[in-house]
């Protein structure tokens, strides 16, 4: 179809609809279905009317090409008047009028019917897929409860800045992206994720805009304006994926042109050709003309590839999963191998403490008390990590006498009589010789930990073990894609030896370690080379470069900074990685629906054309296999949208 045709879609407001469907907007909405169905009446009213009352007939049957025909029709104009080109809207028209022409008005009717019919379920195709971004907008809130100076005010969201207040009651939609900073509810974030079950937010959370509170009042601060909220990010992500035709369509859109030419200049030839070549008569040579013209119209393979693609990002984008376009699913179903970014997208990018070793008598209770308390003070990654796991085991902590942060190194602090020094091996006051913990030291450090020593006057008190943990779905995540095929990749930064403790523990298959941005770039287009299509996911402004050099960039939707989202193909609203293999696997159900509908509707093409030259084609049975298999595509591609892959 052409490009006129492909992109248009109902017009989508963020106005919520308040008053009842009008005339006026139901013929908007159902307009082709409601032509194609009158149009269907007058074509059977004028056939029974035609014995007796044969100008009334030939009426009815001129108003029901008009009506059925006049929106395909004025479609082949325009793409005839701008793009110079000939479609198969004015191929079915003309066909149409040659039927009517030497006689055959009743299946030039049925032509134009069936057409007209299979338009609209199109465009019910096209309608429904674009009913996820009407459906998002109609979540979307156009007020909120500023509360500023203990006043609360109504004002549209629009007016929201960084750092306003805004008050959520329960039941209602949030207005903004920000954090909690009083209350605790449960947050159904649906809209943005995918995922139906509401979330326990408290202080401190990050919620968006868009999502519905639950049972709690929240006092939240706003982190971000409306147009840059991750809602508004969301829709214009699926706007994009909806105007973007894939390369497939497009080589279809261009040969549409030339075989439409083709085939009104055969039509041209075999209008005369055949009288004098086999001795037809005008009657028959004008016939077989015409059901040629019918026949040979590349309607069921124009309809073979978008409403299938649509349907498919539809159903995509309804999980969580954005496609920024169809050639984006398209490329994700020949990917040989993903490249994983390791912190914040294989890791849960935070560490955590993963072994406690007490010594000098110390419990790990004890232990964990005293590193806890005195790192309290700290804002380091590693003091944090520490301090959750204090509370986890509901230690009681108690702030240290003194603490000094010495950068690189680690923390000294008077801590209940004593001075404590927590960090690195060279941070200690003297090399300690205890060959049992030199071999911990050497255990856990070859399985990708980081070591935390705790001295104290004594000498060493216990050791703490840090690590970024893995995400919870990466190993069923990473064996779902090694059964479709695919090689496993991971790109960081990190040391060799972590990344290969992580890289172990995840089942990857290739570890690239030690690399700066520009050094993951090239190892991607070193991928390339190797497997082909390569796609890489990432989280990070590092990662945003070796995303756009991939065939599928993939981004982190909540976790990921907004360049990596702006530079990716695809995005996981929720951060599921679990939703990758399901992605990949839908790339190749609309692969194969788009292979079967081009297949079978070349296969009609040409049996119809054959059976024509064979003269005992009718036209109406010409155009029931024509129009009848462009339906048929049509709701091939349709089970996408139902598709659970």
């Amino acid at each position: 179809m052409n490009s006129e045709r492909s992109t248009c879609a109902p017009v989508i407001t963020t106005k919520r609809e308040t008053q009842p469907l009008q005339w006026t907007e139901l013929l908007k909405r159902h307009g082709e279905g409601m032509a194609a169905i009158f149009c269907g009446v007058l074509t059977f009213t004028a056939w029974i009317l035609n014995h007796h009352y044969g100008t009334w007939s030939i009426f009815l049957y001129i108003l029901a090409y008009i009506i059925g025909g006049f929106v395909k029709t004025k479609e082949g104009l325009i793409t005839l008047i701008k793009e110079h080109e000939l479609d198969v809207n004015l191929l079915m028209f003309l066909a149409a009028i040659g039927a009517g022409s030497i006689g055959y008005w009743f299946e030039g009717a049925v032509l134009i019917f069936i057409f007209a019919l299979s338009g609209a379920l199109e465009s019910y195709t096209m309608a429904r897929s674009y009913k996820d971004i009407k459906s998002l907008m109609d979540l979307k809130p156009e007020t909120a409860r500023l509360y500023k100076s203990g006043i609360e005010t109504e004002v549209p969201i629009e007016e929201l800045k960084v750092n306003d207040f805004v008050i959520v009651k329960p039941g209602e939609r949030i207005p903004a992206d920000g954090l909690i900073r009083e209350g605790v509810s449960a947050i159904n974030e649906a809209a943005i994720t995918g995922e139906s079950i509401p979330e326990e937010k408290s202080i401190g959370d990050t919620v968006f805009a868009g999502t519905l509170n639950g049972q709690g009042s929240l006092l939240i601060e706003v982190k971000s304006e409306s147009e840059s909220s991750m809602f508004s990010k969301i829709i214009r992500l699926v706007q994009e994926a909806q105007s973007e035709m894939p390369p497939s369509q497009q080589f279809i859109e261009r040969f549409e042109g030339t075989y439409a030419k083709l085939v009104v200049g055969i039509t041209l030839l075999l209008m005369i050709v055949p009288h004098y070549a086999f001795g037809w008569g005008w009657s028959e040579t004008l016939y077989r003309a015409m059901v040629f013209l019918v026949v040979a119209s590349p309607c069921a393979l124009v309809a073979s590839i978008m409403p299938a693609m649509l349907s498919a990002i539809s159903n995509s984008a309804r999980k969580g999963v954005l496609f920024k376009g169809g050639a984006h699913l398209e490329n994700l179903a020949n990917v040989k191998a993903i490249a994983f970014d390791k912190t914040g997208t294989l890791t849960k990018g935070h560490p955590q403490v993963t072994d406690i070793v007490p010594l000098q008598s110390h419990t790990e209770e004890e232990m964990l008390r005293i590193a806890g308390s005195i790192e309290s003070l700290s804002e380091h990654p590693i003091a944090k990590a520490v301090v959750e796991k204090a509370k986890q085991m509901n230690c009681y902590l108690s702030r240290p006498d003194q603490l000094q942060a010495v950068t690189g190194f680690g923390v000294v602090a008077q801590f209940e009589g004593e001075t404590w020094k927590i960090g690195k091996e060279a941070f200690l006051d003297s090399a300690y010789d205890d060959q049992e913990i030199g071999a911990i030291v050497t255990r856990l450090e070859s399985e990708g930990k980081t070591v935390i020593f705790i001295e104290n006057n004594e000498g060493v008190a216990g050791l703490l073990a840090v690590q970024d943990t893995l995400r919870p779905e990466v190993q069923k995540t990473i064996k779902r894609l090694k059964q479709l095929g695919i090689t496993i990749v991971m790109l960081t930064g990190d040391k060799k030896t972590t990344a290969e403790a992580i890289a172990a523990q995840a089942g990857v298959d290739e570890v690239y370690a030690e690399l700066l941005p520009e050094e993951k770039v090239e190892c991607v287009k070193k991928l390339r080379t190797i497997y082909g299509n390569v796609a890489m996911i990432g989280d990070g402004v590092n990662d945003a470069p070796a995303l756009a050099t991939a065939a599928v960039g993939i981004a982190m939707g909540t976790a990921g900074s907004d360049v990596a989202l702006e530079t990716a193909d695809l995005v996981l609203m929720n951060d599921d990685l679990e939703k990758i293999p399901s992605a990949i696997r839908l790339g190749h159900k609309a692969a194969r629906i788009i292979k079967q509908n081009i297949v079978f509707s070349l296969s009609v093409i040409i049996l119809l054309i054959a059976s024509n030259f064979a003269e005992f084609l009718t036209l109406p049975l010409g155009v029931i296999g024509h129009e009848g298999s462009t339906i048929l595509v049509i709701l091939n591609g349709l089970r996408l949208l139902k598709s659970n892959s």
